[in-house]
């Protein structure tokens, strides 16, 4: 079973940076492309970006183009999302997923093509 553990979270002021960290515990995260979702208070989940298994092509939510990035380190079984020029519109929970795929050059940011689900780590952006 997958374990995925969110990390980076804090209170930031507007304009400010978070890196956020998704770390998978005990299976090569190599074999699984991963997403990072958000949910507001009182709002539905939403997809905000992801990255294929090899890190080859990612894709971002329009709402974040040009101020986040997705990446991972394979051999550290961790993916980030480094996020800049943050809004109050951003502040919400922070989740990681993942699902296991042999397509590498693709990734999906359909919430339900994946398996594995973090906790959940807040963001809040408030001055």
């Amino acid at each position: 079973q997958l374990q995925l553990v969110e990390s980076g979270g804090g209170l930031v002021q507007p304009g400010g940076s978070l890196r956020l960290s998704c770390a998978a515990s005990e299976f090569a995260l190599n074999y699984y492309a991963i997403g990072w979702f958000r949910q507001a208070p009182g709002k539905g989940r939403e997809g905000v970006s992801c990255i294929s298994t090899s890190g080859g092509i990612t894709n971002y939510a329009d709402f974040v183009k040009g101020r986040f990035t997705i990446s991972r380190d394979n051999a550290k079984n961790t993916v980030y999302l480094q996020m800049n020029s943050l809004k109050p519109e951003d502040t919400a929970v922070y989740y990681c997923a993942a699902y296991r795929t042999t397509i590498q050059a693709m990734c999906v940011e359909t919430e339900g093509f994946y398996d594995y689900w973090g906790q959940g780590t807040q963001v809040t952006v408030s001055s």
